[in-house]
């Protein structure tokens, strides 16, 4: 027999878990709602100066060394700095201020993005596409690290949701999170592509260097009264990976549902890697990026429809079914090579994505403290988001230098045009169809395990229940 251990959040003091340092009842929830739309359009505008870059370099060195191997780096390392810092970014946002910690991201965003103007100002644009040298993997690095600190924002947001939104409408307002990060994601691929076809580069870093301090000084301006000093927390350290998982393992069926996601991702990490090529194939940069935009509005559909309807009496059912459609449009939007069936392809699956993304939130933010709840965002973020590069690094060298190739053949357009057509990019439709087929097999399955009762149970009991 095992000696039972108390909760350190108990043990630390009486209320501790259900009375963290805030006080939303001094003011009325159309008044804290107010609040987090100013806090949910800065960080929109932020993610906007961020993804703009990102997707930029993308699309800037892919256009001028035709390489995937290139791309597929850039993005899956993206996903992997990530998945390194979340437990640190969890670990802060649980012991400061929540403005405090999206203030430093910030301005730390900010010092990175300055770097890297100066360095491309500095460095020939040649030696910078030089990809055996070093210079392009530092300038990469340096635009990679400021856009993953940003990332400390979205952990914090998702915590402000708990603090400043009554508990029946916090699907509503993760759907509005989806909503406005679907807006930003549009803005960034028509300026993005636009930019880097019309602008160049430099031009780019700085417009993007302008947008981080407009976005900076606003967030300066923000006020949140009811977070009056940091909620009372066990949380140790810059890195608490043991109380990350003290807070995951504590909620029944919790570990299970952050896996579950980590696996869809490492199937996302497949489009993440590819799909930018594909549209590249098919359109010129300044037209990819405005007809992917196009097809992105489907983003800002599923969170309009999440944050007017909401998720249902079980998210998690909601979830499953997403992503069963999320993996049935990714397989088909490639069957032919035809501009119209992958913008909307693009765009059903984006519809899908937000009531995803928002039953994780929901379900989180239901069962888990406040006090806890940074580090378990962060720690399903550092799962969630290693997934994608191991398939972003496997998948695009694997299709470069072996799928892409047999599917150009004579032998491999043969046995394939009967399926994928005749397009030129029909390697890159057969991994998306493969990818897609095992992802809708994934979430059909879940729906039998016992994990998917035991969360649904634990989210139907709702929070006392659940240990708060």
């Amino acid at each position: 027999m095992t000696e039972h251990k108390p909760d350190p959040l108990v043990a630390a003091g009486p209320g501790l878990a259900d009375a963290p340092a805030n006080t939303s009842h001094l003011r009325t929830p159309a008044e804290r709602s107010r609040t987090f739309t100013g806090i949910l359009v800065n960080t929109a505008l932020a993610n906007i100066t961020t993804s703009y870059l990102w997707f930029a370099l993308t699309f800037w060195v892919y256009l001028e060394t035709r390489n995937v191997i290139a791309t597929g780096v850039i993005g899956g390392a993206y996903m992997l700095l990530i998945a390194l810092s979340s437990i640190s970014f969890g670990t802060f946002v649980d012991r400061y201020r929540k403005l405090a910690v999206m203030r430093f991201a910030g301005g730390f965003t900010l010092v990175m993005f300055v770097v890297a103007g100066i360095m491309f100002l500095l460095t020939p644009e040649a030696d910078l596409l030089d990809l055996v040298q070093p210079w392009f993997w530092i300038f990469a690095v340096i635009i990679l690290v400021g856009a993953v600190v940003e990332n400390l924002r979205n952990i914090a947001l998702s915590t402000t949701v708990t603090i400043l939104i009554d508990p029946d409408r916090r699907a509503n307002a993760n759907g509005l999170v989806g909503m406005v990060q679907g807006l930003a994601f549009i803005a960034t691929s028509v300026i993005s592509g636009l930019s880097v076809g019309l602008l160049g580069m430099g031009w780019t870093i700085a417009a993007a260097l302008v947008l981080t301090a407009v976005a900076y000084g606003h967030l300066l301006t923000v006020r949140m009264p009811e977070e009056t000093q940091p909620a009372a927390t066990d949380a140790q350290g810059g890195f608490d990976l043991r109380g990350s998982m003290a807070a995951v393992l504590a909620i029944a069926g919790l570990f299970a549902l952050i896996l579950f996601s980590t696996f869809n991702n490492l199937i996302g990490g497949v489009y993440m890697a590819l799909m930018d090529p594909y549209g590249l194939e098919m359109f010129p940069v300044e037209l990819w990026g405005a007809f992917f935009a196009l097809g992105a509005t489907g983003f800002v559909v599923g969170g309009a429809l999440v944050g007017k309807f909401g998720l249902g009496s079980n998210p998690l059912r909601t979830l499953l079914f997403a992503v069963i459609l999320i993996g049935l449009f990714g397989a088909v939007f490639t069957l032919r090579e035809w501009p119209w069936l992958y913008i909307a392809g693009i765009w059903l699956y984006m519809v899908m994505v937000p009531f995803a993304e928002a039953a994780e939130q929901t379900i989180i933010q239901q069962v888990v403290p406040l006090p806890r709840q940074g580090r378990v965002f962060g720690f399903a973020m550092a799962f969630e988001s290693a997934a994608a590069p191991i398939t972003a690094f496997l998948i695009a060298p694997i299709a470069e230098v072996w799928i892409i190739p047999y599917a150009r053949s004579a032998e491999g357009a043969a046995q394939l045009a009967p399926l994928l057509g005749e397009g030129v990019s029909r390697g890159i439709a057969l991994v998306f169809l493969v990818a897609g087929i095992i992802l809708m097999a994934a979430a059909a399955l879940a729906f039998l395990t016992p994990v998917y009762r035991r969360v649904s149970e634990t989210y139907r009991r709702g929070p006392v229940e659940a240990g708060q």
